[in-house]
C-alpha cells in the first residue's frame, strides 16, 4: 500500500504519436498505486488522507520504458587493456565466479536506480552474465527497495564465437541446445528471452563481422516456439537485412538495433505467423554507435575495426528506423545501457539521436519510449500512458520535452513509480563523459 496521491495544475505530455499536451490537469492515485483519475484540475475530487502535490508549471509525463539494456557496467569507457581477447576470457570467467556475482549484483542494483532517478520506470534488460538481476527484480517486488518495473532476460542465446559470448551468453549450436538453453533460463525466472542473430560492433575481429549472421533460422525458431510456449517474448540482435529476415522468418517478436528494410521484411513485421502475437518490431539503440563513429579516435581509442562495423551499422540502422516510419512498423526505444558510453541516466540521449539522427519527431520519440514500448512489450495495459487504472508511473519536469528538448529528463523535478514518489532524484554523473557526448 501507498499513499495516496493528488498531483494538481500539471501540464500533461501525454506520449501519443500527435503531441498531445494537455494543460491544468489533476491526476488521483490511489492506495495500489493506480491511476484512479484524470482530468481538469478545476474538477478534481478531495481524496482523504492524500498527498497533494502542486504541479503548477511542471510537465508530467509517462514514465520511460527503456526496452533495451544492461546492468552489468556503469558505461564509462574501458581500458584498451580490458577490451583484449584473452583479458575478456578472464573477465568472463570472473563475472562467473561468486565473488563476480557479488559484485555484479551491487552494480545491476545501482545501474536500475540511476535510471529510476532519470525517469525510467520499467526496463527490459537483454543479456546478463548469469542471473542476478533475477534476483534484483525479486527484490524490488518484494518491497525490499524501490526500483522500476523489470522484464529480465538472463543470459542471451549465441552460437560458439558469436556475439556476447562467453560473457553474457548460453552457447549453443543445434536446434536442441538452443530450445534446452531457453528451458534453462526459463526455469531460472526470467520474462525475456535474447538471441544473438548476428555478430556485433564491439566484439567483432574483422571488418564486416558486425551484422553477419550467426544463428541459423532453425536454431532460432526452436528457440522461439519454446519461448511461445511459454508466452515469453524473444528479442534478436540483429544487424542486418539477411540476419533480421531470418530471425523474422524464426518468429521473434522483437529486432534489436535493426538495419534497411525491404519488401519481405516489412512484411513479416507487420504479419509475423510465428511469433507470439502474430507481429514483429524494431528496437533501435543508436547510443552505442554513435560515439564510437562521431568522436574522434584520439578520444575513444577504438581500432580501425571497431571504426569500420560502426560506421556500417549506424548507417544501417539509421536507415531501418527512417524505413520503419515511412512503412508503419512498429518503434521502441532502448538505450543499449552499460555499453561504452552509454550510461543509465542519459536515457534522454536517446530520444534527442532519435530526432537528430533518425528523423523522428518529437512526439514519436516519446511515444517510441512510452505508449510504444508498452504495447510492444505487452504492458499497454500496466503502464506507458497516463490513464485510469494504469500503475501510476509518472515523471515530473522542469520544462515541456517536445518543444525544450529532451534534456529535461537529465534533471527530473519528481519521479513516481507504481504511486511511490521519489521527491528529489539523484545520480552519479561522469562530468568527462558528458561533455564529450554533449560535442555529438
Amino acid at each position: 500500500m501507498t499513499t495516496p496521491l493528488v498531483i494538481t495544475g500539471a501540464t500533461i505530455v501525454t506520449g501519443d504519436t500527435t503531441g498531445s499536451v494537455l494543460a491544468d490537469q489533476a491526476v488521483l492515485v490511489d492506495a495500489h498505486g493506480v491511476i484512479e483519475w484524470v482530468g481538469a484540475a478545476s474538477q478534481a475530487r478531495f481524496i482523504p488522507g492524500a498527498r497533494v502535490i502542486d504541479a503548477a508549471g511542471k510537465f508530467v509525463t509517462p514514465g520511460l520504458i527503456n526496452a533495451h539494456a544492461h546492468l552489468f557496467a556503469d558505461g564509462k569507457p574501458l581500458p584498451a587493456y580490458m577490451t583484449g581477447e584473452r583479458t575478456e576470457k578472464l573477465v568472463a570467467e570472473f563475472m562467473h565466479s561468486p565473488l563476480g556475482r557479488v559484485v555484479l549484483t551491487r552494480r545491476t542494483k545501482a545501474a536500475v536506480t540511476t535510471q529510476l532517478n532519470s525517469g525510467v520506470t520499467t526496463i527490459r534488460s537483454l543479456g546478463d552474465a548469469r542471473y542476478e538481476v533475477v534476483g534484483v527484480r525479486d527484490a524490488i517486488d518484494a518491497g525490499q527497495f524501490l526500483g522500476p518495473r523489470l522484464l529480465v532476460s538472463g543470459p542471451l542465446l549465441a552460437v560458439s564465437g558469436g556475439h556476447g559470448a562467453p560473457q553474457i551468453a548460453l552457447i549453443s549450436d543445434n536446434p536442441w541446445d538452443a530450445r534446452k538453453n531457453v528451458r534453462i533460463n526459463l526455469n531460472k525466472g526470467v520474462t525475456a528471452i535474447k538471441i544473438a542473430a548476428t555478430g556485433g560492433v564491439t566484439d567483432a575481429r574483422a571488418i564486416g563481422e558486425a551484422g553477419r549472421p550467426q544463428m541459423t533460422q532453425e536454431e532460432m525458431t526452436a528457440i522461439c516456439e519454446e519461448a511461445h510456449n511459454a508466452g515469453v517474448l524473444v528479442a534478436a540482435h540483429a544487424q542486418s537485412q539477411a540476419g533480421i529476415t531470418a530471425a523474422l522468418r524464426a518468429g521473434v517478436d522483437t529486432i534489436e538495433h535493426g538495419a534497411a528494410l525491404n519488401q519481405e521484411m516489412v512484411e513479416l513485421f507487420h504479419d509475423n505467423p510465428r511469433s507470439l502475437r502474430g507481429w514483429s518490431a524494431l528496437i533501435p539503440t543508436l547510443q552505442p554507435a554513435l560515439p564510437l563513429v562521431k568522436l574522434d579516435r584520439s578520444l575513444t581509442g577504438v581500432n580501425e575495426i571497431v571504426l569500420a562495423n560502426g560506421e556500417a551499422i549506424l548507417a544501417e540502422m539509421i536507415a531501418g528506423v527512417r524505413d520503419a516510419v515511412a512503412n508503419d512498423v512498429a518503434i521502441g526505444m532502448g538505450t543499449d545501457s552499460a555499453l561504452t558510453y552509454v550510461t543509465h541516466y542519459n536515457t534522454w540521449r536517446e530520444l534527442d539521436f532519435l530526432v537528430r539522427y533518425a528523423d523522428l519527431s518529437p512526439a514519436r520519440a516519446l511515444y517510441a519510449a512510452t505508449q510504444s514500448n508498452a504495447r510492444i512489450l505487452d504492458l499497454q495495459d500496466v503502464t506507458g500512458s497516463i490513464e485510469v487504472g494504469k500503475s501510476a508511473d509518472l515523471v515530473l519536469l522542469q520544462a515541456n520535452p517536445l518543444t525544450d528538448g529532451f534534456r529535461a529528463f537529465s534533471d527530473p523535478a519528481m519521479v513516481i513509480v507504481r504511486g511511490e514518489v521519489i521527491d528529489d532524484p539523484q545520480v552519479t554523473r561522469f562530468p568527462e563523459l558528458d561533455q564529450m557526448l554533449d560535442t555529438i
